[in-house]
């Protein structure tokens, strides 16, 4: 069956799996609602129906704002079908901005989680005129429910009129539009086809090799490109998908999934890896000293280190054996590849994860972009810790003079809906797509990502200072979660610093030092000589100039809630730029003179 439509994928599955019982699953009430093959196409369709009836047409918005869960793709191919654009949104954004976006997209329906977020966007849809009424994927009494779609789809079938528009869909139509405010700004819609996405399932569903009988695990929030994206990838293969609503049951679903692939983001696998070294630091004697022993071991891997030097394969054999399979064990017995993208991922995980056994494969790309650019696959050169991998196939890849990385291919959005200025802006007059992100090409073809332009700045002697660099690199620290590095026309690169509370804790622990409130804990003299400690370790990696001279610690963890974080997990500059606008000051206020004061 060839898929030319993101909906071509219903009847492509039903060639490979028409007898799957396990189509698509999510955890429902402590177990695994499953949906069959014919369960699934058959919901699709009455959804169709059902916003048939509704007088719901091509080009007409619908919204839907949930956590992952299977009945999201009854909504998703529903509205595709009858040549309607789905408007994904986020379940963390802030109010202005879910009035923004239902306002500018100018939604007729939407559908949200359930009470929790029914009871927020309520009074907001009150006040935008073309939205007709709010549906909710929960039972929720008193609202109506998409099952209530379902049955007036299953009750007023129209299979020509819908077979008719179907077929009137070109790959070239708008699909769907994905609001994306990333780290700064409005929130800015970007407009995608069919092929737009379809050209990138397709082009890295030779990656994994995999089919009709292994399972993927979804959850980061598949209203993101990236998610959504990879779910189409894996249908698109006749995988099984297990949905999770809550990132909090990963690890027990893990267990009893035992999922082959996983998508992700850094973040995550550092705080996995992060959990992971704790258990060890919890160790003692002879268990202690081989676990981190098996931990070096991992530091230092690289793709094909062990066939090459056969010392280092006997002490990795010796490793996987006595540490790392428990660390394997612990994530599914079938776990072999994790995609991970959004950010950039510190090499050092990449290496351990793939030591331990597990595949890593990093990737880069954005909204824009449907999303891949370039991502690790298993050809000759096409891993290299350090970067994304190779650019995408049929995908185009420039270098401007100025380092900015340009693309151009069958992946690159129509443009920002209701915004031809910003879309000129971005998308040049040869058609090519400036990212915004700067980076170079490695001999061997990989792709490797430096820092985003507007990023980076200068200090007042002039010396360009690329923070991402600098931040990744601290990160490596067990006691940094986050960190933000500052200094633009300053005299020196200064940071903001997250604390690892749990990492700080442990230590207090073995360090006899009892622990009472953050607040209190990071004015201690003997903490903050700790972290000045850390900051000079990784301050040796960089020249005199970027080294970071002053830090502040903060007290408090940044999330995307509190509009520290965006999304897809990235650090809002000028957000925090302006939060912390007194502490900033202090760090460069001459009556601070040491430099682990805070």
């Amino acid at each position: 069956m060839e898929v030319n439509r993101i909906f071509d994928l219903l009847d492509r599955y039903a060639e490979l799996c028409p007898d799957k019982n396990d189509a698509l699953a999510g955890k429902d009430n402590g177990g695994w609602k499953k949906y069959s093959t014919s369960e699934w196409i058959d919901n699709c369709r009455h959804v169709s129906y059902g916003l048939m009836k509704l007088g719901i047409g091509k080009d007409d918005k619908i919204a839907s704002i949930t956590f992952n869960r299977p009945e999201w793709n009854f909504l998703d191919m529903g509205v595709q079908q009858i040549g309607a654009i789905h408007i994904p949104i986020y379940p963390t954004i802030s109010d202005t901005d879910y009035a923004y976006i239902l306002e500018h997209a100018e939604v007729k329906y939407v559908f949200v989680a359930g009470e929790e977020m029914y009871r927020r966007i309520k009074d907001i849809v009150a006040n935008i005129p073309t939205i007709k009424d709010i549906y909710t994927f929960s039972d929720l009494y008193g609202t109506k429910h998409l099952d209530e779609l379902i049955q007036l789809g299953k009750e007023n079938p129209q299979p020509d009129e819908l077979q008719i528009i179907k077929d009137s869909i070109t790959p070239d139509d708008l699909v769907t539009i994905i609001y994306t405010s990333g780290t700064t700004g409005t929130p800015k819609g970007v407009m995608l086809t069919h092929d737009n996405i379809v050209s990138n399932f397709k082009a890295v569903s030779y990656i994994p090799p995999y089919g009709p009988e292994h399972r993927a695990m979804s959850f980061l929030p598949i209203c993101h490109i990236y998610e959504r994206m990879m779910n189409y990838a894996f249908m698109y293969l006749g995988l099984s998908m297990y949905y999770l609503a809550n990132i909090g049951v990963v690890a027990e679903s893990l267990r009893e999934v035992h999922p082959h692939v996983f998508t992700t983001v850094p973040r995550l696998l550092e705080k996995v890896y992060d959990k992971i070294l704790m258990k060890g630091r919890n160790l003692s004697g002879i268990k202690k000293m081989i676990f981190f022993w098996a931990n070096n071991v991992g530091l230092r891997y690289e793709i094909g280190k062990e066939k090459r030097n056969p010392v280092y394969g006997l002490k990795l054999k010796i490793a996987r054996k006595l540490v790392f399979s428990k660390w394997k064990a612990a994530l599914g017995e079938n776990l072999d590849i994790v995609v991970s993208g959004g950010a950039a991922l510190q090499p050092r995980l990449n290496r351990i994860f793939w030591a331990v056994g597990l595949r890593i494969l990093e990737g880069y790309g954005l909204t824009e972009t449907s999303p891949v650019i370039a991502v690790s696959d298993f050809s000759p050169n096409g891993i290299k810790f350090g970067t994304v991998g190779p650019v995408l196939r049929g995908v185009q890849v420039k270098i401007a003079d100025d380092g900015e990385i340009l693309v151009k291919g069958p992946n690159v959005m129509k443009g920002y809906y209701k915004a031809p200025d910003l879309t000129k802006e971005v998308i040049d007059s040869d058609g090519w797509l400036h990212t915004g992100d700067v980076g170079l090409i490695e001999p061997e073809g990989q792709l490797r990502i430096t820092d985003r332009k507007k990023v980076i700045f200068k200090t007042s002697f002039g010396k360009y200072i690329h923070p991402q660099i600098l931040e990744n690199a601290f990160k490596e620290s067990p006691f940094i979660d986050q960190i933000m590095v500052i200094g633009e026309n300053e005299p020196y690169p200064a940071a903001l610093i997250v604390p690892d509370f749990n990492h700080l804790r442990s230590w207090c622990e073995v360090k006899g030092i009892p622990y009472t409130i953050n607040a209190e804990m990071i004015a201690m003299p003997r903490i903050r000589a700790r972290f000045q400690k850390e900051v000079t370790h990784y301050n040796q990696r960089f020249g005199k100039y970027e080294r970071i001279s002053k830090f502040e610690i903060l007290d408090h963890e940044w999330g995307v809630e509190t509009g520290q974080l965006s999304a897809t997990l990235k650090l809002r500059r000028s957000h925090l730029m302006k939060t912390y606008a007194s502490i900033i000051s202090k760090a460069y206020s001459k009556s601070n003179g040491n430099n682990n004061k805070a």
